[in-house]
């Protein structure tokens, strides 16, 4: 068994060393460790020493076999060692020749790295300030346009810059402060453009009554223009105007009228040629600071902040404009400024609305147009209202129609101003009443209430010219000869024709129908003759001093005026073109005028007549108690017979058809007569019956019976 166990390590011994002379030396390791492992390291030992000395002996054995061959080696190596000694000293020699030669190669080596190196630095330079250049000079482009004030180019400038040249070259410090001035350059732009935008406001604040002007200015000469083109084929085809009819027919009167030595213009304040071309509101506004401000904001991205602030400052101006002056009522220029006002305001507005996109929209014109119009039609209630002079109105009539047109034209809808001018119609209708009224009176009290004589055919004519008056024996009649009425009669016609012109004039350019402006000029017409010739005409006959014969010839003239008022129906009829047997046409009243002033001028012949017998009466004197009666009538009754005589001698002037539903001539004559006789007798019962007389005489009472027979006499 001990024997088994030797056997084994022995092979394990020769493996182990097998293993270590055939293994690298840095895995010779794990080998040893499983010598030392094993309880068997001693007889290892003695086991690698015989293998060590049994390889000593085949080492010894080889070197004995080569020791000549090494020998021979050496004695080679000597030689070699000889020759490389003198092949060193031969390299040593070149490599000191080749230094010495190669100093100032690499003097110039070191000169050409150098350069290199600079023209490396150069040009990366030259590259870097390809980039930085342009930065600069956009930077210094940014600035001349700033210190210029193009200031749109500025901010397309700083955006090219911001985005497309300083991502370039962003790591540079100076780009850095440049990066950083960025949002304050963009503040001053919008600072110094909104600036610009305060300045353009407060201009087209103080120009708008210029650019206004200018508006109406170019509405009137289209509107002349539309007039000419309406009435060329009127004028190639032979037919007369309105007003050429009238001139032609028999009714023409001269321009006495007060309306008709004045009228009115609106834009004839210069004398401008009228095909003179008239600026437009971009002539006359440079628009540019807003669409600059406007691009700006835009391109900021405030736009909205910029329409809010816009659309608020204009509409502080808009309450501004509206707002009239305290006497724009005492002249036409005070409504012409007031009113070119408002249209410049509009004007700009309605270029803003169409040359750009969305900074007014049309919602917000209609909004202000709607508070303008509101607030311009109570400043002209309020202030027409105060005017009292028919020209003015007329004149600011014309006015407003040419403002409605002018705003017309730009869209706006002025319906409204149309129909507050039918109110000022109403009140231009009571100043023409009161100027006519001054007008009937200055004619007639400065009449002489005598027939109008007439010395030759010229005169008879011209007076037959003025007044609608035919009488075949009157024409027969040689020169000199009479008229039957006095002038107050074709005055007082000729000024009602022009009230019905001064009418007719404030219809134009209303938009009216015929049959409007027939209706409108007959009830103005109706109130003249029922109110104010009616007025005018009982003042004059209820005054004091007026006398019998002048109340006579009152009457003469008042008959011709009522036969007359057919031919003003055909005048109006003329003018408007409205036939009088049209439904609704509103008839003229002055038949009843002219009836009741003729009544009145009757009572107060009758009247006055009665106070004259009461004079007389007074200066009577009976002797109640009287014994014998006197030779003849009392005198006061003698004088009042004799004034009666002379008084109904005038009533042979009056026309014998006075009134129309009696066919007696010489009725007011009757009548007077009449009631004379019956005051007379009435007075003279109460002589009589006086609680006075308490007794009389057969005497007194014969003499009061000569008096009366002398009355029937």
């Amino acid at each position: 068994m001990a024997e088994l166990e030797s056997l084994e390590t022995a092979a394990e011994h020769e493996r182990i060393l097998r293993e270590i002379e055939s293994t690298d030396t840095a895995c010779i390791g794990p080998t040893l460790r499983s010598v030392y492992d094993g309880e068997e390291h001693g007889r290892f030992m003695e086991k690698l020493e015989a293998r060590i000395r049994n390889h000593d002996r085949e080492i010894e054995k080889m070197c004995n076999f080569h020791y000549q061959g090494f020998v021979d080696s050496i004695t080679e190596l000597l030689k070699v060692r000889g020759e490389a000694q003198k092949l060193k000293n031969q390299v040593t020699d070149t490599n000191r020749k080749l230094q010495n030669e190669g100093k100032e190669l690499i003097i110039a080596m070191e000169e050409l790295k150098q350069c290199r190196l600079q023209q490396r630095n150069i040009s990366a330079t030259v590259d870097k300030l390809t980039l930085c250049l342009p930065v600069l000079e956009m930077y210094s482009k940014l600035r001349e346009q700033m210190k210029s004030k193009r200031h749109y180019p500025a901010l397309k400038t700083l955006e090219h810059l911001e985005h497309t040249y300083l991502p370039q070259v962003s790591h540079y410090r100076f780009c850095k402060i440049m990066v950083d001035n960025i949002p304050k350059l963009r503040e001053e732009i919008k600072e110094v453009s909104m600036s610009d935008l305060k300045d353009f406001l407060e201009s087209i604040r103080k120009h708008s009554d210029k650019i206004g002007e200018t508006a109406m200015k170019q509405a009137q000469q289209q509107r002349n223009l539309d007039n000419i083109v309406s009435q060329h084929p009127r004028i190639s085809g032979g037919k007369k105007s309105k007003k050429e009819v009238c001139a032609s027919s028999d009714l023409e009167v001269k321009n006495t009228s007060p309306m008709s030595e004045q009228d009115s213009g609106i834009l004839d304040v210069e004398d401008e040629d009228e095909d003179e071309e008239v600026p437009g509101a971009q002539d006359l506004v440079d628009f540019s600071p807003v669409y600059r401000c406007l691009h700006i904001y835009s391109v900021l991205g405030a736009r909205e902040t910029f329409e809010n602030y816009y659309r608020k400052q204009r509409r502080k101006q808009a309450r501004l404009v509206l707002q009239p002056p305290s006497n724009m009522h005492e002249t036409l220029d005070g409504y012409r400024k007031y009113f070119n006002q408002i249209v410049g305001f509009f004007v700009v507005e309605d270029h803003i609305l169409h040359t750009t996109q969305g900074l007014v929209n049309r919602a917000y014109i209609d909004e202000l147009w709607e508070m303008a119009l509101s607030k311009t039609i109570a400043a002209l209630r309020t202030h027409s209202s105060y005017c009292s002079d028919p020209s003015l109105v007329l004149d600011l009539k014309n006015l407003i129609v040419l403002f409605a047109d002018t705003l017309q034209g730009y869209g706006f809808p002025v319906n409204q101003l149309f129909d507050m001018l039918l109110e000022i119609q109403d009140q231009y209708s009571e100043t023409l009443l009161k100027k006519w009224s001054g007008v009937f009176r200055n004619i007639l009290d400065s009449d002489n209430y005598s027939p109008i004589p007439v010395a030759n055919e010229e005169v008879y004519k011209k007076i037959v010219g003025q007044f609608p008056f035919q009488d075949a024996e009157l024409e027969k009649q040689p020169f000199p000869k009479k008229f039957p009425f006095s002038e107050f009669v074709p005055k007082v016609y000729n000024q009602i024709k022009e009230f019905i012109y001064a009418c007719l004039k404030f219809s134009e350019d209303l938009h009216l129908s015929s049959t409007e402006v027939d209706d409108m000029i007959r009830k103005s017409t109706n109130l003249l003759l029922t109110r104010t010739l009616s007025n005018c005409l009982q003042n004059v006959i209820k005054r004091k001093n007026v006398g019998l014969t002048e109340l006579v010839q009152i009457i003469i003239n008042t008959t011709h005026l009522e036969k007359s008022c057919k031919f003003l129906e055909e005048f109006i009829t003329n003018i408007t073109n409205v036939l009088p047997e049209t439904v609704h046409t509103t008839k003229l009243y002055g038949t009843t005028t002219f009836k009741d002033a003729r009544h009145a001028a009757e009572e107060e012949i009758y009247t006055n007549l009665n106070q004259k017998i009461d004079q007389f009466l007074q200066l009577a004197d009976y002797d109640w108690m009287a014994m014998e009666p006197g030779s003849r009538a009392s005198d006061y009754l003698v004088d009042l017979i004799g004034f009666l005589r002379s008084t109904f001698a005038v009533f042979t002037h009056l026309p014998g058809d006075v009134d129309v539903h009696s066919t007696m001539s010489g009725k007011v004559a009757q009548t007077a007569c009449m009631s004379a006789c019956k005051h007379l007798s009435t007075s003279l019962m109460q002589l009589l019956l006086e609680a006075e007389v308490r007794q009389l005489t057969l005497g007194a009472l014969q003499q009061f019976n000569l008096d009366v027979e002398e009355c029937e006499r």
